[in-house]
């Protein structure tokens, strides 16, 4: 389940965003401190172009779902992720989990914000997250180089179209004529 996030949920969100199997995947690697994190989370609480979810699974609060740049139509946004990786991993809960925030998240923006494309970024050694990125039938971009200050980075720009997620129905030609 998806619910917004709240005030009581800020420090959760920056205990697992700093854990370092999230911070290893991440584009920004650094450890967030408490004031970086609340002064995030001020601007981010007031921005129309921002979304913040909490993914419940269990009944307990496992993970968080980023929206962001969501354009004014709502044509598009982009997103990211991030789940108590600590928790998951020592419950036998990580492919689980995973499967599910991704399956709500995409549900999400495409049936409750409206979007047509769903945007994103995964590193290019993150192959897990790029295979599962296929299984839900996400496009990758060309490659493309950063540096972040300390490291060098190749990150795929990813895209999913509305019609292309996973258990779209498919309109046919017969099915007009009926």
């Amino acid at each position: 389940m998806l619910r917004p996030a709240a005030d009581g949920d800020v420090d959760a969100m920056r205990v697992w965003r700093n854990q370092p199997a999230n911070r290893a995947v991440s584009i920004n690697d650094h450890v967030i401190t408490a004031e970086e994190h609340e002064a995030w989370w001020e601007r981010t609480r007031r921005d129309p172009t921002r979304l913040t979810l909490v993914f419940e699974y269990a009944d307990r609060p496992l993970g968080i779902v980023n929206y962001f740049d969501i354009a004014d139509d709502r044509s598009r946004c982009s997103w990211g992720f991030y789940l108590d990786s600590e928790t998951v991993e020592a419950e036998g809960l990580a492919l689980l989990a995973w499967m599910q925030v991704m399956k709500e998240a995409t549900a999400y923006a495409f049936d409750e914000l409206g979007v047509d494309v769903l945007h994103g970024e995964v590193l290019s050694e993150n192959e897990a997250v790029r295979s599962m990125n296929r299984r839900f039938r996400f496009v990758e971009g060309p490659a493309e180089t950063r540096s972040n200050g300390e490291r060098t980075l190749t990150v795929h720009p990813i895209s999913l179209r509305r019609e292309d997620r996973r258990g779209a129905r498919k309109t046919t030609a017969q099915e007009g004529t009926r």
